[in-house]
């Protein structure tokens, strides 16, 4: 039990930071805090503090040796944005305690409901360390990503590679496929499942106490969600190509130093290709030509008013897009395009055929274009289409 008042420990954590602050990287880096560097430390600041780390519980005894209490140690973490990154398999198992509740809370939903509340809590609280673990980690490891980048520790090139590829193989990839809600075992795709099957409950459930749970829960899924997104974005988008750049760079620079070592022991590459280019067409005489021809020779032109006016087509967004969010995930996004419009209006008119295409734009999506020079070939009302394969798939808790 801790005797001193609340104030009191947080006046002497402000009066004595910078030599807690000094045990905190003790441990950081040595995993304990040995008798003998304690007491180094103390000499050196010139306190004594021991009776009071102990009273009021920011350190313990380990032996003859000493650590942090882990509240305090979390603390000083959040505070100096100092945290250890996590294996994934760490995070990884808040699969597991997640799937746990959620399945508890769908088979004892009509049961005792104080013990349906318990259960919405802890399952809020699995989330929300969930996500505090992943925002925490993609600090670290853009920290740690930069510093390799600008080389604080003076590493040599196959060092660099070395370390580049150990955050990518056993860090930065598994942390990313944690976040791919297209991943059948992510944690993010069992979040999308929880939010719906939360919304639903939010709406319709008969006890008024339990139900405000279902609604707490399913806002924060929801902000949850953006929070992830964003992780995921920075991994991807960021972090990912700047330590392949790292990896590929070094290996090049690697490469080249121990070819220049030793230049005339093995053949010379052919670094330069020589090609010429000009800055026009090979055809531009035959297409100005043929521009030109169109104009020598004056042809009669007649022009008609429609015989019928046909009604005009108004494109209603919002159904379009509920049917194609039923059938994502699809390997062929233009391929649907055509068969939808053929199953409604029998025909593929190139109007509306375009008008679909902006369904592209749409958020919650994501969007894969084959890098093949294969085309499909799409027949509308009065042309053919040569169009890529798009494949499209659901991005985000809806």
């Amino acid at each position: 039990m801790i005797k001193a008042e609340p104030k009191t420990i947080l006046n002497f954590l402000a009066s004595y930071f910078d030599c807690i602050k000094d045990l905190f990287d003790l441990q950081t880096s040595d995993g304990i805090i040995l008798k003998e560097r304690l007491a180094q430390v103390l000499t050196e600041r010139g306190e004594a503090i021991t009776p009071q780390l102990l009273d009021y519980k920011i350190i313990k005894k380990l032996g003859d040796d000493f650590e942090f209490r882990d509240t305090y140690y979390k603390l000083f973490e959040f505070i100096l944005n100092e945290f250890r990154p996590l294996l994934p398999e760490t995070i990884q198992k808040y699969e597991h305690s997640i799937s746990t509740l959620f399945k508890k809370i769908r088979e004892g939903i009509s049961g005792d409901k104080l013990i349906l509340g318990n259960r919405i809590n802890d399952l809020y609280n699995e989330i929300k360390e969930f996500s505090e673990a992943v925002e925490k980690n993609t600090i670290r490891l853009l920290a740690e990503t930069r510093e390799l980048k600008s080389n604080v520790e003076k590493l040599d090139y196959k060092e660099k590679v070395r370390k580049a590829s150990f955050w990518i193989d056993y860090y930065i990839t598994p942390l990313n496929n944690i976040l791919d809600i297209n991943h059948a075992s992510s944690i993010t795709n069992k979040l999308f499942d929880i939010s719906n099957y939360v919304n639903v409950r939010r709406l319709n459930f008969d006890d008024e106490v339990i139900r405000l749970q279902f609604e707490k829960t399913y806002t924060f899924l929801v902000q949850t969600n953006d929070d992830l997104l964003k992780q995921s974005k920075l991994l991807t988008n960021e972090l990912l190509p700047l330590i392949e750049r790292i990896r590929t760079e070094s290996v090049i620079l690697t490469g080249w130093i121990e070819f220049l070592k030793a230049p005339y022991k093995s053949p010379l590459p052919k670094v330069f290709k020589v090609e010429r280019n000009y800055p026009y067409s090979n055809d531009m005489y035959l297409n100005a030509k043929e521009y030109v021809e169109q104009f020598a020779i004056d042809e009669t032109i007649i022009l008609e008013e429609p015989l019928a006016v046909t009604d005009k087509w108004v494109f209603s967004k919002e159904l379009y897009r509920a049917r194609l969010m039923e059938h994502l995930p699809m390997n062929s996004f233009f391929e649907w395009c055509g068969v939808t419009l053929k199953n409604d209006y029998q025909q593929i008119d190139t109007d509306k055929f375009f008008a679909l295409t902006a369904l592209l734009y749409e958020e919650g999506i994501s969007i894969e274009v084959e890098v093949s020079e294969d085309r499909q070939l799409i027949n509308t009302s009065n042309m053919t289409l040569r169009v890529p394969k798009i494949k499209i798939a659901r991005y985000g808790i809806s």
